[in-house]
């Protein structure tokens, strides 16, 4: 008898400076190796926004200041019993030197041209499309 798959409710943050946008390579799965918007999972404890919170300052160094939700995307995880229940949020973070840490291998501030030559995940390639798009307008 197939089993329902566990929803696993996950995080990240679409933040934009400068027409530069806060990315990591994510050093596990899922998206191993592929660059993505910081985030991760929500633990039982915590609220989104303070998952969103935690996750950037694990992943990046940097500060929350500010999160709105922009767009729910729901992914597979690993293997058919993981659903991950993603909301990106649109943020701002506090300046400061950017440090790649927790499940991250490398993070930073990249711009368009550094963006197009990346190996991104499809969701977030599409969303650094139209937020560019929708700036540009």
């Amino acid at each position: 008898m197939p089993t329902k798959p566990k929803e696993i409710r996950a995080v990240s943050a679409a933040v934009e400076k400068e027409g530069r946008f806060l990315l990591v390579r994510r050093g596990r799965a899922p998206a191993k190796g592929l660059f993505a918007f910081p985030g991760g999972r929500v633990e039982a404890d915590e609220s989104a926004d303070q998952a969103l919170a935690r996750e950037l300052l694990e992943e990046t160094g940097l500060r929350l200041i500010h999160a709105s939700p922009y767009r729910e995307i729901v992914l597979r995880g690993d293997g058919p019993e993981q659903i991950y229940r993603l909301t990106v949020f649109c943020a701002s973070v506090e300046a400061g030197e950017v440090t790649a840490g927790d499940d991250a291998s490398e993070a930073g501030w990249f711009g368009r041209r550094e963006i197009a030559a990346m190996p991104l995940t499809e969701t977030t390639r599409e969303m650094i499309d139209t937020l560019q798009n929708k700036a540009a307008r």
